[in-house]
């Protein structure tokens, strides 16, 4: 299968606390990483375990950073393609509490892949079997139309009616103001609408309430599910399966990062 994503990255420093701080507060880290992170880059690596490779088209900053970033993914199997940007590479900072619940405070702006530049690999979106758009100008969101299957977030919902785009699936959440989708907000709408709720499942649309998927082991870190479930997702309809078949093996993508440290450590393989 041939898939990508168009997204961008965050360099993420996490640290595990029993708990988040009250204001005025101060705790005591029980441990620290980082690693590059963000929605583009776990999509992609969770559809690079899936797909055995991802074409990653995004913006990184020409700093250590961005560097950094770029090797780690390398390494993780993801093909990034990316023109080094003058501004630096976004960062983030997020607490993970005792309940594996992540909190997450971003520094700086997005970096968007630009649809207008032509030393990034658009040509590659066409014929591909499924594209994940997680961010990007409507431009780069006409390029990911060409590919075969196209899976949006809701996130990104002002370029999405910018650009005018047919869906073939758009996922939301129900739990997070700033990914919720209302019926008519696109035009054309979504051939599908997936909404995700947690613990207690979802939404499809048509369709109905989905379960959530067994957990396979203890919740360590919830940081990374919602992008995993939505890379779960393209892979499977970009593979031909129903969409039911889809949100089936989205749950169990969404459900595994949980159960390991950062967002790459439990991510489901190939089934």
């Amino acid at each position: 299968m041939r898939v990508a994503v168009v997204g961008h990255v965050e360099w993420v420093e996490f640290a595990r606390v029993e708990r988040v701080p009250r204001p005025g507060e101060i705790v005591h880290a029980l441990e620290t990483w980082e690693e590059p992170a963000g929605g583009g880059a776990v999509a992609a690596a969770q559809l690079a375990r899936l797909a055995k490779g991802c074409l990653f088209v995004t913006a990184l900053g020409a700093d250590d950073l961005g560097r950094r970033s770029r090797a780690e993914l390398t390494r993780l199997g993801v093909d990034v393609r990316a023109i080094p940007d003058a501004e630096p590479t976004r960062r983030a900072f997020t607490y993970i509490d005792d309940v594996g619940e992540r909190t997450i405070t971003v520094l700086g702006e997005k970096l968007r892949p630009r649809g207008g530049d032509s030393r990034l690999p658009w040509r590659e979106l066409a014929g591909a079997d499924a594209v994940f758009f997680v961010s990007g100008d409507v431009e780069a969101l006409h390029h990911a139309r060409l590919a075969r299957i196209l899976v949006a977030t809701a996130r990104e919902l002002p370029t999405l009616r910018d650009a005018g785009v047919q869906l073939d699936a758009l996922v939301g959440s129900g739990e997070d103001e700033a990914e919720l989708y209302r019926p008519g907000e696109l035009d054309p709408a979504p051939h599908v609408v997936v909404t995700t709720s947690g613990g207690l499942g979802g939404w499809v649309q048509p369709g109905g309430p989905f379960r959530p998927a067994p957990m396979p082991g203890t919740v360590v870190d919830a940081y990374g599910c919602g992008d995993c479930f939505a890379a779960g997702l393209t892979y499977a309809l970009g593979r031909g399966d129903s969409v039911d078949e889809a949100v089936a093996l989205a749950a169990r993508c969404g459900a595994a990062v949980m159960t390991g440290r950062g967002p790459y450590a439990s991510q489901l393989e190939a089934p």
